[in-house]
């Protein structure tokens, strides 16, 4: 069996932070939009309301976000990404007022940023 990676779901508050956190920052293009009815994010999330949906798809990776007002965060999730250039990276966040964060682990500096959302990311050179 192969197993791959479909997508990944982040929660957020607002639409326009979304879209400048994946479409200007990260690069990838919103594709589609739906609603998730409020019965059926019941059966699968145990919430009850209508919830609005954008999906940002280049083709490599996707992402499904969910728009909600009230945010919960874990202490220990994160999404790895790659990058062409974590220079790049650093500059265009700090554009959009983003604070990028470099850990030393060893001999090894490794990025982590966080979105408009607090969603944590750990970014990689490809």
């Amino acid at each position: 069996m192969t197993t791959s990676l479909n997508h990944i779901a982040l929660q957020y508050q607002n639409k326009r932070d979304a879209e400048i956190f994946f479409s200007d920052i990260l690069g990838i293009p919103k594709t589609r939009s739906f609603t998730v009815s409020a019965d059926v994010s019941k059966e699968i999330f145990g919430i009850t309301k209508n919830v609005d949906v954008d999906v940002f798809d280049n083709g490599i990776i996707r992402f499904e976000i969910f728009y909600m007002v009230d945010i919960h965060h874990s202490s220990f999730s994160h999404i790895c990404i790659e990058v062409e250039s974590k220079e790049k990276f650093i500059q265009t966040c700090k554009k959009y007022k983003l604070n990028p964060y470099i850990i030393k682990k060893g001999e090894k500096e490794l990025l982590f940023a966080k979105d408009f959302s607090n969603n944590l990311y750990e970014i990689k050179n490809k």
